[in-house]
């Protein structure tokens, strides 16, 4: 790993949300020079903790943190020079943020600023074709999983899951909107409910067929919704789907990746 800091125009984008629990993990040490307090204040786990700052390590290209032997206190943790730039460009890129917010929800009322909620949301850049505005119904916490069910539209849900690491530091509720993803390769469409177990335990959601390549070799499909979502995946060699015809979608819930709308 280097010793200098990822360029910055990368890490504005790593920090773009609103708000960031990783940021705010880091913010706490640096005030109590301490992982283990960072963590108890934050109200996440030590192991979510030492997640957020690997994470945000891994993106930055170099530690953020470090240790500190003895002292009055025994020693504890710090952060490095890198770590206090990127709490300064977090500052840097919130304020600016606000104030872009506020000239634009000045201006705008009803569903316009409705829209504002997701400005942070149409900056994510990924390879993901599937994104779908979310609400979380209901959250079921287990002993490693936290599982999730949740509406994207008036008539469908979905069922998510997530480590309770990620749980926290996404700082998950009841009633949250979030962002559904989901890699269109990982999304198999076909013309009847599939028949094989594993598929029954998918997301089984049908739709009309909007687009759909070569139907003898198989490949990429699109199917709408009434509600407006667009879902794309991949259907099978020989699938004979057409245009207009209804064709079920499957999203196994180990495929979807739950992301901040706001």
């Amino acid at each position: 790993m280097s010793d200098s800091p990822a360029d910055p125009k990368l890490l504005a984008g790593i920090l773009s949300e609103q708000t960031d629990k990783r940021v705010d993990i880091l913010r706490r040490i640096a005030d109590v020079g301490s992982i283990s307090e960072a963590a108890r204040s934050a109200g996440v786990s030590y192991k979510a903790a030492w997640q957020a700052i690997d994470t945000l390590t891994n993106l930055a290209g170099t530690p953020l943190v470090e240790k500190v032997v003895g002292g009055a206190h025994g020693g504890g943790t710090r952060l490095t020079s890198a770590g206090r730039m990127v709490l300064d460009l977090a500052d840097e890129l919130a304020r600016a943020r606000r104030a872009v917010l506020e000239r634009f929800s000045a201006a705008a009322t009803g569903a316009p600023h409705a829209a504002l909620a997701r400005v942070s949301a149409a900056s994510l850049q990924t390879s993901m074709r599937n994104q779908f505005p979310a609400v979380i119904e209901t959250m079921k916490i287990g002993s490693a999983l936290v599982k999730l069910i949740l509406r994207i539209d008036d008539t469908h849900l979905i069922r998510a899951s997530v480590t309770k690491e990620s749980a926290q530091l996404l700082s998950l509720r009841e009633g949250m909107e979030v962002l559904a993803l989901a890699k269109a390769t990982a999304v198999n469409i076909t013309a009847d409910y599939p028949e094989d177990s594993d598929a029954r335990e998918a997301n089984l959601i049908v739709g009309e067929v909007i687009r759909s390549e070569r139907a003898a070799r198989g490949g990429e499909c699109s199917i709408h919704l009434p509600s407006g979502l667009v879902i794309v995946g991949f259907a099978r060699a020989g699938h004979g789907l057409k245009l207009h015809q209804k064709a079920v979608a499957s999203l196994p819930p180990s495929v979807i990746v739950i992301a901040l709308a706001k």
